[in-house]
């Protein structure tokens, strides 16, 4: 029988509406926020979920659920992803968190919905799970779900033999005993405390209160405090996880960081070994642009991706230049095949994207790859790389050239500022001068060392032939 990796807790919706900013208001000095495109995701443990997705393929979400609209479209996220859904019955209304965001930036948040877990007996689903699973990840967010006295007792019973890390919430339950690790952030650890103490302290005394094994307080950039019975340590952030540059989009860092210790617990990891784990793996998903990366886009008027994927399609870089100058601000662009999207393209997009206000991929065509890949590449056709790339947060659009040098539509383009990845030196980018002669810079971003298009269809080529 299979030991699915089971996420417990609250559950909601949140939006993402990203626009620009360039004006204020005439009614009153605020900013008028254009809406470019609205993104829809999982939120609270409902998130968690979806990151657990990543590395498991049996993940199992037990939640609280109400029958509305909100509530349908939260499911319907979450399948899509893959994830089991256990509902509980919620009295209330489903939650929905939505952030006003412009140029990366958020500038307001409105909540709405009041919903809380319901009272009565547990579905048997829920304890059949809990009692199969490899381990729990409990992300509460104070609505009830982590205080059901159903939910409590099964964890109980439990945590003896299956790891069970907790994410508590300042207006949530208290972790139940004997949890493997209990995970509050810097400031979160310091209102559950009441006290002044170090980090350090704050972990240990925290400990002691809610008899858990471990208590690692959360330092985003500064890495974690570990408490446990071998005593405290402070583990960082390697050097290798990357840093993020420009804005930073910290959204989801707590539930990253909460499943990856998890997934390093089931797997048999100690507590040290599974902080360490966490800390990376949440400094990662955040310098590779953080939540964006699990959301969906739904329309707004006719900016829903119709509009950047007729760009894309047509591979017009004039109509992409005037649509984009017109929002104003920097113009960002960077280049390349594109042949299997991986993270580490990814990662070059979202860093490219912070370094402006739009973001413009110019794609070689067909022809152009095979000229530079040989005659059995691309692996995908250019329309369906350029609807990939289009359904990126990060990209604002996509522009197929024929060339194999983007000088062409750099020319045209004219962009304030052109991407390469870090493997390049100014030496080999002939581009480089057409993109100074128009009064851009040219910006070289670090890669993510073992990934590349062409390294992912060997590895693929070689699974076919033994399988063969």
């Amino acid at each position: 029988m299979a030991e699915p990796l089971v996420i417990i807790g609250d559950s909601m919706l949140d939006v993402d509406i990203e626009g620009t900013a360039t004006r204020l208001s005439p009614e009153a000095p605020v900013p008028v926020v254009d809406a470019e495109r609205v993104w829809h995701r999982p939120g609270g443990a409902g998130l968690a979920a979806v990151l657990a997705t990543r590395a498991d393929r049996d993940v199992v979400l037990v939640t609280a659920l109400a029958d509305d609209a909100d509530g349908h479209s939260l499911v319907s996220l979450l399948e899509e992803t893959g994830v089991r859904v256990v509902g509980l019955p919620l009295t209330g209304s489903t939650v929905c968190k939505t952030r006003i965001r412009a140029g990366g930036q958020s500038m307001l948040r409105l909540d709405h919905g009041d919903g809380t877990a319901a009272g009565g007996d547990l579905p048997d689903e829920a304890a059949e799970v809990v009692q199969q699973a490899r381990a729990v990840c409990v992300a509460d967010y104070g609505r009830g779900v982590c205080a059901h006295p159903g939910v409590r007792q099964l964890l109980t019973e439990v945590v003896e033999r299956v790891p069970v890390v907790w994410d508590p919430h300042p207006q949530g339950a208290a972790p139940v005993p004997g949890c493997w690790l209990v995970t509050p952030n810097q400031s979160e650890a310091q209102r559950f405390s009441e006290r002044g103490d170090s980090d350090a302290h704050s972990a240990e005394r925290l400990r002691q209160r809610w008899r858990a094994h471990a208590v690692c307080v959360t330092l985003g950039a500064g890495g974690a405090v570990l408490a446990s019975e071998a005593g405290s340590v402070h583990i960082a952030v390697p050097a290798s996880a990357g840093v993020a540059t420009g804005r930073r989009d910290t959204c989801g860092a707590g539930d990253r960081f909460a499943v990856a210790a998890t997934q390093a617990f089931g797997a048999g990891d100690a507590a040290a070994a599974a902080v360490t784990a966490a800390v990376e793996s949440a400094s990662r998903f955040v310098a590779t642009g953080g939540a964006v990366g699990v959301s969906r886009a739904v329309a707004v008027g006719e900016t829903r991706r119709g509009v950047t994927q007729s760009s894309a399609l047509t591979g017009d870089i004039t109509e992409v230049r005037d649509r984009l100058r017109r929002r104003g601000g920097t113009l960002v662009a960077t280049g390349g095949c594109f042949d299997l999207l991986h993270t580490g393209h990814v990662r070059l997009l979202h860093q490219a994207r912070q370094l402006g206000d739009a973001l413009v991929v110019l794609l070689n065509s067909d022809d152009s790859v095979r000229a530079l890949k040989g005659p059995s590449r691309p692996v995908m056709a250019a329309e369906d790389r350029a609807r990939v790339l289009a359904a990126l947060a990060c990209v604002d659009a996509v522009a197929i050239f024929d060339e194999t040098s983007p000088q062409a539509a750099l020319e045209r383009l004219r962009p304030d500022i052109w991407v390469k990845g870090g493997d390049y030196t100014e030496n080999d980018l002939p581009e480089a001068g057409v993109v100074r002669r128009h009064g851009g810079e040219v910006v070289l971003l670090p890669t993510v060392a073992g990934y590349s298009s062409s390294n992912l269809i060997a590895a693929a080529n070689l699974t076919h032939a033994a399988r063969s």
